[in-house]
């Protein structure tokens, strides 16, 4: 039996470009856009799922792992972030969370208004409380990474 390869997810999209998409969908649409958000993020081996990257208090495991590109540039090199979730519009929470901050410089992270970046997304009030109270401990989860790489 030839064994198949893992999908390689389509690429994430751009954050203005999906908060123009968001604003002209309905609540059900909306949930689907998230989903499919967290479709792209590309896969985090099951190694990579402790306790160390768990996000706490989040109703669903949220994972996140940490990894440094372009380390030996001189710069410091960027943060790309793997993450995973196991339920659906969480990993797309993680997904819209990322796309503030992925591939950045620790200090551009430290300075990045990402709740202000999500804020056109009306998250808390296009989701319930359960799907939206961890996204504050994501964010400090990030800030936190970035400031020990900076």
């Amino acid at each position: 039996m030839t064994e198949m390869p893992a999908p390689v997810p389509a690429p994430m999209p751009a954050l203005a470009d999906l908060q123009e998409e968001y604003e002209f969908l309905d609540a059900d649409d909306r949930y689907r856009l998230l989903i499919d958000l967290g479709r792209t993020l590309e896969a985090m081996p099951d190694a990579l799922k402790t306790d160390a990257t768990l996000v706490r208090g989040c109703s669903a495991a949220v994972w996140v792992y940490p990894t440094v590109l372009d380390a030996d540039s001189g710069k410091g090199g960027r943060l790309h972030f793997l993450a995973d979730s196991n339920a659906a519009i969480t990993k797309g929470i993680i997904a819209l969370v990322l796309l503030t901050v992925q591939d950045r410089a620790p200090a551009q992270i430290g300075a990045t208004d990402i709740e202000g970046a999500l804020a056109p997304f009306d998250l808390r009030n296009q989701l319930s409380s359960n799907r939206t109270q961890g996204i504050p401990n994501m964010i400090a989860l990030i800030r936190e990474t970035a400031d020990r790489y900076a």
